[in-house]
């Protein structure tokens, strides 16, 4: 965990929003869809319904996950020609610690 990395990701007012989406996703996207593909919000939630929430460019958006992966914030998984994002509650949780001891 790399904290610094983890500020910078969060400090992007949409990046701290898909952190808020990714941690609920039924509240914020319907997943009717991914069980109709036999998935569910346990793999994550697909770039392009994320990429519709924000109402920002696809590619813009792709750098904000990345961004938020390279951080250690989020984890993917290629299912066909989609990508789905779930949250790293495992470094979320190292960071929670961090944040508790030392700040």
């Amino acid at each position: 965990m790399e904290p610094l990395l983890i500020y910078k990701a969060l400090s992007n007012e949409t990046r701290s929003q898909i952190m808020l989406w990714l941690k609920d996703p039924s509240e914020y996207f319907d997943e009717k869809p991914y069980l109709a593909q036999n998935i569910n919000f346990k793999v994550g939630v697909c770039v392009g319904d994320i990429q519709a929430k924000a109402g920002l460019a696809q590619s813009v958006i792709s750098g904000y996950l990345l961004t938020m992966q390279k951080a250690g914030l989020l984890e993917s998984e290629r299912i066909g020609k989609w990508t789905y994002y779930r949250r790293n509650e495992k470094t979320i949780q190292e960071f929670s610690e961090y944040i508790k001891k030392k700040l």
